[in-house]
């Protein structure tokens, strides 16, 4: 063997060339999506380690993609900036203050009417089961509240130490109030130059991406927003109609829940449905649930064949079937915060990540979309003034014409 030869086995060519095309693509594609599953697995590690502060950042910029709109109209006919950023966070803390009270009032006032129809539809289901003939006996009853009895004394311990906790607790709420009251304020008062400090953070090149795919983001953000209000008013007026004319009580309370739950998918409309139907089935009895069920199923129904398309598939362009897999996976990392930020998440990466590949951040209207497009045209007009100036030495002999070995006249004056 020849000295200084490399032979076939050490040859990098001739090892590539004995792997498979498909599986040098396989290889290609393998460690790429494990960097990525594992960049995913730190970022959902984060979130669940940092959930306290960035549960409530969320909840805080989803409400000031609601109030910022708002803001925004009141300047733009002459309030000042001060006065439309008060009236709308009062407002919107207004909004929800007058939902809880009047949720409360009627509960409340409702209250002693469920305690007696409570006790009287046990008393029902009690005579029903001991005369179904499945073959329980009032001692079977009684032997399983007693069962009851006993698990709530065992547990007791455990019970009085999650009331215990309920400081705990509690203060992790004000906490996580503060940080969303605190965000929605900023982002009112100062938003634009938030992101503006966001987007700097990022390379110069990319900064114009950045800032376009951001603002088709929040423009997707609040069309989300804006028309999610609208289809959780029309479940919630049209449960609560329903309820009315079949006569319950507490059909305020049942069409605020109702509202409120329409901003979890899937989820939200299952809780609230049964809440719905289990007043329906302790105040007026079977008939009034199926009833119940019935025009929840209607609604149901309207919201997904008509709603959803017509109004909702223009600000989420999202296939159903990301959404409920999304909407399943969010739920089962982060629970009902998952459900609830899982859809206008979706909605605003989807919106994001197809702006940037789309090319479309290009003709986005943000601050550095213009700053690269009136940079590339004072390139543009200086590449254009130094190729009149070359051709105007060129024609005064004061550089060389392309393809000679003529020395500048200027040169020439000064080499001798």
């Amino acid at each position: 063997m020849a000295w200084g030869k490399k032979t076939p086995h050490t040859d990098p060519v001739v090892v590539d060339d004995a792997v498979p095309p498909g599986m040098r693509i396989a290889g290609a594609w393998s460690w790429r999506i494990l960097v990525v599953v594992g960049v995913v697995a730190v970022v959902i590690y984060l979130v669940t380690l940092f959930s306290e502060i960035l549960i409530p950042f969320l909840i805080g910029i989803v409400v000031a993609a609601l109030l910022v709109p708002l803001s925004n109209w009141m300047q733009r006919h002459h309030v000042p900036k001060w006065v439309a950023v008060i009236v709308s966070l009062v407002g919107g803390l207004a909004a929800v203050g007058a939902l809880i009270w009047l949720v409360v009032d009627q509960i409340a006032a409702a209250y002693p009417s469920l305690r007696d129809r409570t006790l009287s539809q046990y008393d029902n289901i009690r005579d029903f089961v001991l005369g179904s003939g499945l073959g329980i006996s009032q001692k079977d009853l009684n032997s399983y509240l007693n069962q009851a009895t006993d698990w709530l004394q065992s547990n007791s311990g455990s019970i009085l130490s999650g009331v215990a906790s309920a400081g705990s607790s509690l203060t992790h709420i004000l906490t996580g109030l503060f940080i969303v009251i605190f965000t929605v304020i900023f982002l009112l008062i100062d938003g634009k130059n938030v992101w503006r400090w966001t987007v700097r953070l990022f390379p110069k090149n990319a900064r114009s991406a950045i800032d376009g795919a951001g603002v088709a983001g929040w423009t997707t953000l609040t069309s989300f927003i804006r028309v999610q209000i609208f289809v959780a008013f029309v479940d919630a007026v049209g449960i609560g109609i329903g309820a009315a004319i079949l006569q319950l009580p507490l059909v305020v309370p049942i069409a605020v829940f109702v509202f409120l739950g329409s901003f979890i998918p899937v989820v939200g409309a299952i809780v609230t449905g049964f809440l719905a139907v289990f007043v329906a089935l302790v105040f007026n009895g079977w008939v009034a649930a199926v009833w119940m069920l019935v025009v929840i199923l209607i609604v149901q129904q309207v919201e997904g064949h008509i709603l959803q398309p017509l109004v909702m598939g223009s600000a989420v362009k999202v296939h159903p079937l990301a959404v409920v897999l999304g909407v399943t996976a969010a739920s089962g990392l982060a629970g009902i915060a998952g459900a609830f930020f899982a859809v206008p998440l979706i909605a605003t990466v989807n919106s994001m990540v197809t702006t940037i590949s789309s090319g479309r951040w290009k003709t986005m209207d943000s601050d550095h979309v213009r700053e690269a497009k009136q940079e590339a045209h004072d390139e543009n007009v200086r590449t254009k003034r130094r190729r009149r100036i070359l051709k105007l030495r060129e024609r005064r002999g004061d550089v060389p014409k392309p393809g000679t070995d003529e020395q500048p006249t200027a040169v020439k004056g000064t080499a001798g």
